[in-house]
């Protein structure tokens, strides 16, 4: 199985405390989600973040099949960053990085997404044709999701890269 790497980086003119309030609430995923990918919560986000924490979720990535997603919070730094990893769902693996970084202008927002596909040749044949495509689309939309709702750094440049490793 491969590997890949979706990274992204964004600024916004907003204080590290409002941004760890934002992103370290499970509830803003669905904000910052598609709606096309039906997302939605059936447990685990009643509780401010702490690791060990398993969040459920019910996700449509196609065709409006219903797929159950739990992810354990494995590392949390108030403030900082924090890690989640699929414990059950679509990927072979899931670990995803957030980290929140104070900035002259506001805050950087970076992602760092290591994850690999199931199925083998037949996995990659449907990466290459959906999956790297659907992930791109769905970091863009948060992206301008996350610009509609705290606004832009003049000049800043956001980040995003999906590659194999």
């Amino acid at each position: 199985m491969r590997l890949y790497r979706l990274h992204s980086k964004q600024q916004l003119p907003i204080s590290k405390e409002k941004a760890w309030s934002f992103l370290s609430d499970p509830a803003n995923l669905k904000v910052i989600t598609p709606d096309a990918m039906g997302f939605e919560i059936l447990s685990g986000a009643d509780k401010e973040m702490y690791a060990g924490q398993i969040i459920q979720y019910n996700v449509s990535p196609v065709a409006g099949i219903k797929t159950r997603w739990v992810t354990e919070i494995t590392h949390v730094e108030k403030g900082t960053y924090f890690v989640d990893e699929q414990r059950y769902g679509p990927y072979a693996l899931w670990h995803h990085k957030h980290f929140i970084t104070a900035t002259a202008q506001g805050v950087e927002m970076e992602d760092i997404i290591d994850y690999k596909i199931p199925f083998g040749w037949l996995g990659q044949l449907v990466h290459g044709l959906f999956i790297k495509k659907q992930l791109t689309t769905i970091f863009k939309y948060r992206e301008d999701k996350l610009t509609s709702l705290f606004g832009t750094i003049e000049g800043a440049k956001n980040y995003l890269e999906l590659k194999k490793i």
